[in-house]
């Protein structure tokens, strides 16, 4: 029978003459997920990059009725993970009208449900719930208690209803009970004090709880999603031995192990306004770079890498910067634009509020962190698209680069400014000899707005590789003959020392 069949269904006398049986939550999920396995069907749509790591072995938990915790870093998707567990269970299920319990009519455990049985039978009214309804999160802070997970007496029912607390009909049920039939997720597990995971025992276990001491056995049927991040679990705080000894599968997560595929992830989440993707273009030299700051500040000695680098950094950072290209175009009156390695310097808050910084991280500052990992990350795809300045150096007269190079060392300067029109933009760039010749060379197919911005990677590049200086400006970059900034900078030195002379 079909769920709009089943969804007629009104009365417990008519649900068990449609042959509908129950199942408990694991095993639905189990039989669901086999459903998915046989039809080669994805279970877990909207997750990316975990296809032959993390999902296979949450599968096998799945299937094998375990309670699971999440291990991994900040950013990893595991609260993104429980949430799509849900899509495995059933879309609706039958339960007693006006239990808080959401109570099986076939197996009851609130005295509400009991009694509605006892005393209506077959015409006991029932009420479908949807998937979406089963679904409970928790964050684990220190004030949690055990009244909030578990319950607890309420003194304002007892006196309203004249009963003594030994009555079960005067508890309050906690999140835990209110998620019979359904999953429950603690996130960040190591931050819930130790005495409020010994509360858990029980329900892990025996699947009942216990309130107050009551002799009370409510047999709930929970699923558990546990997440936890390995830095606070070592840090902070940390999962007692037997709380973790009864959760059966840990699994851990990890960030995108490529390029292309942390793209789709920022693609995936980015989630640009309409009038962003219609307007502004977005070169996937700029997709690339966004990501590969992120793969740089996994591996830079300024930043924490136990803290670990959020793939929220990422999605930030390309809004910010579709954003920067955004408030140009509109400053400007222009109808389109397309996104400029100068708009980088947009991504930088998105940088500095998402990394932990180590002692020599916080002596350079955040912000000249960040820009050190723009820079990184410029210098590493750069070969992908030009020849290696280091090798072109060997090459003497056929060293590509030669003319523009020669260019700045006749003192000339280039400022590539944040407000540039792309009239003014290409205006600037096409000042340098070479330069076009060279990405015309390279990409000849390329629309001029993508040969633009390869021009200005050029420049970027040969500062990365100090063969031209680059230097920051309040509003964008000025480029100019390396030696010459050399030059200015012993010169400054040497005026501040007879500045300082001047005061002995």
């Amino acid at each position: 029978m079909n769920f709009e069949s089943l969804l007629k269904i009104k009365t417990f006398g008519e649900l068990k003459k449609s042959g509908y049986t129950t199942r408990s939550v694991k095993t639905e999920l189990r039989e669901n997920l086999i459903q998915l396995l046989r039809e080669k069907k994805n279970g877990f749509p909207g997750i990316i990059g975990f296809e032959d790591t993390v999902i296979p072995e949450i599968e096998t938990a799945i299937l094998s009725k375990h309670s699971i915790l999440l291990l991994g870093l900040r950013g990893q998707a595991k609260t993104k993970i429980a949430r799509g567990i849900v899509s495995l269970l059933d879309e609706y299920i039958p339960y007693i009208e006006g239990s808080e319990l959401y109570d099986d009519p076939f197996s009851p455990i609130s005295w509400f449900a009991r009694n509605e049985i006892l005393t209506k039978g077959d015409k006991t009214p029932l009420a479908w719930l949807h998937r979406s309804e089963r679904y409970t999160e928790k964050l684990a802070t220190p004030d949690v208690t055990v009244a909030d997970l578990i319950g607890d007496v309420d003194p304002i029912k007892a006196a309203s209803l004249k009963l003594p607390y030994s009555d079960e009909r005067v508890i309050h049920y906690g999140l835990i009970s209110r998620s019979h039939r359904g999953i429950f997720v603690i996130n960040e597990l190591p931050d819930l004090q130790a005495r409020i995971q010994v509360s858990l025992f029980n329900i892990l276990q025996e699947a009942d709880i216990q309130i107050r001491g009551f002799k009370l056995r409510l047999p709930l049927d929970v699923q558990f999603i546990f997440t936890a991040n390995p830095e606070d679990y070592t840090n902070r705080g940390s999962i007692v031995t037997p709380l973790k000894d009864r959760i059966e599968s840990q699994i851990l997560t990890h960030y995108p192990k490529t390029l292309a595929i942390s793209r789709q992830i920022t693609a995936q989440e980015s989630k640009l306004e309409k009038s962003q993707s219609e307007h502004i273009e977005i070169p996937d030299l700029l997709k690339d770079l966004v990501e590969q700051v992120a793969f740089e500040a996994r591996n830079s000695e300024f930043i924490d890498k136990k803290s670990g680098v959020s793939a929220r950094l990422t999605i930030s950072a390309f809004q910010n910067m579709v954003s920067s290209a955004e408030r140009r175009l509109l400053l400007n009156g222009e109808s389109k634009t397309t996104v400029r390695i100068s708009d980088t310097l947009g991504i930088i808050p998105a940088i500095t509020g998402k990394i932990e910084l180590v002692y020599e991280g916080e002596l350079e500052g955040p912000a000249k962190v960040a820009t050190t990992l723009i820079g990184k990350a410029i210098k590493t795809l750069f070969p992908d698209y030009f020849p290696s300045p280091e090798k072109s150096k060997k090459l003497k007269d056929k060293n590509p680069y030669a003319p523009i190079i020669a260019w700045f060392s006749e003192g000339n300067r280039l400022e590539i400014l944040d407000g540039l029109s792309d009239k003014d933009y290409a205006k600037e760039l096409n000042k340098i000899p070479g330069l076009k010749f060279l990405v015309d060379k390279s990409y000849p197919k390329e629309p001029a707005s993508q040969k633009l911005v390869l021009m200005e990677l050029i420049l970027h590049g040969l500062a990365e590789y100090s063969l031209i200086s680059k230097n920051f400006l309040e509003n964008g970059f000025e480029f100019k003959d390396m030696f010459q900034s050399l030059f200015n900078t012993e010169l400054n030195e040497d005026d501040l020392d007879l500045d300082e002379d001047r005061y002995n």
